[in-house]
């Protein structure tokens, strides 16, 4: 099995990226989405993020109200950390079974955001960053995601720079490309990494 880390920047591509290495035939292990998981209705994860932050971080539907929660711990990193102790080893755990059930000769990825700033390279055979123009990210977040240029700038500046994270990068995907361009590059990439995983 070749465990491999997939991140970028805010708007750089991430997800399309981690689409593209599906089809080849990854097996894909999607850190935000198993934060959403771990913290659904009914989970202990939710009862301890109620414990920590009181009943007011519930929507009417007794789900997390994320925009809520985020206000609340984006605003005071002593917050933010205890959110963190909460979810991350449930996000951790709930990794390691997904990764456990995949064949033997998988190549697995590990779509992880903020690798770069949680200093996760270690965990990976090999890391690839998905990299992109700083202007390129910016009409990506307005455009397609409908944020305001002031947000979009915040989000980006909160996250570790290009150069940080290119210097954890064993393999980099320029995604500045056409995206049949972009088709292109991670096909090569997964031939690397199919060959790389019959050599594990």
């Amino acid at each position: 099995m070749l465990k491999v880390g997939l991140t970028g920047g805010i708007g750089a591509g991430k997800s399309e990226v981690s689409r593209l290495l599906v089809e080849c035939g990854a097996v894909l292990i999607d850190a935000d989405r198993i934060a959403r998981e771990v913290v659904a209705p009914g989970t202990p994860g939710l009862a301890a993020v109620v414990d920590a932050f009181g009943e007011d971080v519930l929507a009417p539907d007794g789900s997390l109200d994320r925009p809520r929660l985020g206000s609340i711990v984006f605003a005071d990193p002593e917050k933010l950390a205890v959110l963190n102790k909460i979810v991350h080893p449930l996000v951790g755990a709930r990794s390691r079974e997904l990764e456990q059930a995949a064949a033997e000769d998988a190549v697995v990825v590990h779509d992880v955001p903020l690798l770069t700033e949680n200093g996760l390279a270690p965990l990976y055979d090999l890391v690839i960053v998905v990299d992109a123009d700083e202007e390129t990210q910016l009409d990506r977040l307005v455009r397609l995601r409908g944020m305001t240029e002031e947000d979009a700038r915040a989000r980006m500046a909160a996250q570790a720079t290009r150069e940080k994270r290119r210097e954890i990068a064993d393999i980099v995907i320029d995604n500045d490309v056409p995206l049949e361009q972009l088709r292109q590059r991670v096909r090569e990439v997964w031939e690397e990494l199919r060959r790389r995983a019959a050599e594990e």
